[in-house]
């Protein structure tokens, strides 16, 4: 399940930079609206901004899920594999408590 989990991660991951890679800044909106030709492309004058910036917002949805999600399952294997390291407080040895006498001149 950690891997299946670990590769969507990776995927969505790679799809957002490109998503965000591909979205064009504000400043270029100016150009588009003085007959840059922008309203004939595929989604419209505004569509394609619309476009990636939901399918941005859906792949931060899902990236964030299965980063919380991955916390998650390593917080519970890391306590499985801490929790038979450590000895109840009955097994810990008693030591002496006081120093060690000071070397000989």
């Amino acid at each position: 399940m950690f891997n299946i989990i670990l590769a969507i991660h990776i995927i969505v991951a790679i799809a957002m930079i490109g998503l965000i890679l591909i979205q064009h800044g504000k400043g270029a909106d100016a150009g588009a609206s003085f007959g840059a030709g922008a309203s004939g492309t595929v989604f419209g004058a505004a569509g394609s901004a619309n476009f990636l910036t939901r399918a941005t917002a859906v792949l931060a949805v899902i990236f964030f899920s299965t980063s919380l999600t991955l916390a998650v399952h390593a917080r519970k294997q890391a306590e499985g594999q801490y929790q038979l390291d450590v000895p109840a407080a009955s097994q810990v040895p008693v030591t002496n408590s006081q120093p060690a006498p000071a070397p000989a001149e």
